[in-house]
């Protein structure tokens, strides 16, 4: 396994020459999409087909598809799903069933990771870019809510990426534009924000917080070494860590710099959506090549993936409008 990163630099819905040269040599542990790569089912699982080949194995393809504004597919090929907050008041089954049938749609098109649930807790002052995208306004429903979401997801044979570790939910500015800062004390920390994350510890992946924690570092999460041992060692979490888009304007520096912080820190892989294949080749140079802890968590979390279950779609999607979610 090479790269220690994950590369979305796609431009567009198939694989050019050059792309296909370059995925080669880099050889990154894996790829995330976005909606410029989405046209019609056929093309989009020729487009994977065409990623794994380029490194030559089974490499993991991501996406984000939470549901509300954050989804890459969607109508008239797939389904446009409501904000998980919104159905997150149908109760667990409809979270369940809502998780499902999203990686269903996903996995028939050869997608088998997707970036979710979000276990941040909603608050009052959360920004609007996150607060509908979270599962529940207090620790103890994002972790019943987050488990069955990330069940819902393992079944239909999707690897979650549970985000954004150790919490994001106090974020007041958007952290694509700017790095949020929060001043809360550590302990109220660790009663609330920390608490879904430490209960869901055992999931395969999750992504990082590019926030900045006062109390802990004046680095934000992704680049604070004291932040990622506290993942570690205080959260429990000793799946694959990666970083969130190294690209969003929370970070400083050149890509280079930041993709060599963020490994420097202790994560296990740099995250890399929309650079050029320039700039994603300095990337590959300064994230470098997996360690072999990291190769130990990617490989335990390939060994998750699953065949999906035969479940029933119609009758799935007949049951969440029973219970007054929506599928459509």
């Amino acid at each position: 396994m090479g790269s220690a990163t994950i590369l979305g630099g796609i431009a567009g819905p198939d694989l050019s020459r050059a792309e296909r040269d370059f995925f080669r040599a880099a050889d990154p542990w894996g790829f995330i999409l976005f909606a410029r790569n989405i046209d019609t089912p056929e093309r989009l699982r020729r487009l994977t087909a065409d990623l794994r080949e380029a490194v030559g194995r089974d490499a993991p393809v991501l996406i984000d598809q939470e549901g509300g504004r954050v989804q890459r597919m969607r109508a008239p090929h797939w389904t446009d799903w409501p904000a998980p907050l919104d159905q997150a008041g149908r109760g667990e089954r409809a979270i369940w069933l809502h998780h499902h049938l999203l990686a269903q749609e996903l996995r028939a098109v050869g997608i088998d990771a997707d970036c979710a649930p979000v276990l941040d807790i909603a608050r009052e002052d959360t920004h609007p870019f996150l607060k509908n995208r979270c599962l529940g306004c207090d620790a103890q429903t994002v972790i019943q809510l987050g488990r069955s979401a990330a069940d819902a997801m393992l079944a239909a044979g999707v690897l979650p990426v549970v985000k954004h570790m150790p919490g994001h939910g106090r974020a007041r500015v958007d952290s694509h534009k700017d790095l949020p800062v929060v001043d809360t004390p550590l302990d109220e920390l660790r009663a609330s924000d920390f608490v879904p994350f430490r209960a869901l510890s055992d999931l395969p992946m999750a992504m990082t917080a590019h926030i900045r924690f006062t109390a802990i570092d004046d680095a934000p999460a992704t680049a604070s070494a004291a932040v990622i041992e506290m993942i570690r060692r205080e959260i429990g979490f000793d799946g694959l860590l990666m970083s969130d888009d190294i690209g969003m304007q929370a970070l400083s520096g050149s890509m280079a710099e930041r993709a060599a912080a963020t490994i420097a820190a202790g994560c296990d892989l740099v995250l890399s959506c929309n650079e050029t294949l320039a700039q994603m080749d300095e990337i590959v140079g300064a994230a470098g090549a997996m360690g072999s802890r990291a190769i130990e968590r990617g490989d335990a979390a390939l060994a998750m993936r699953r065949a999906p279950r035969q479940d029933e779609t119609a009758a799935l999607r007949a049951e969440l409008a029973a219970l007054g979610g929506s599928a459509a």
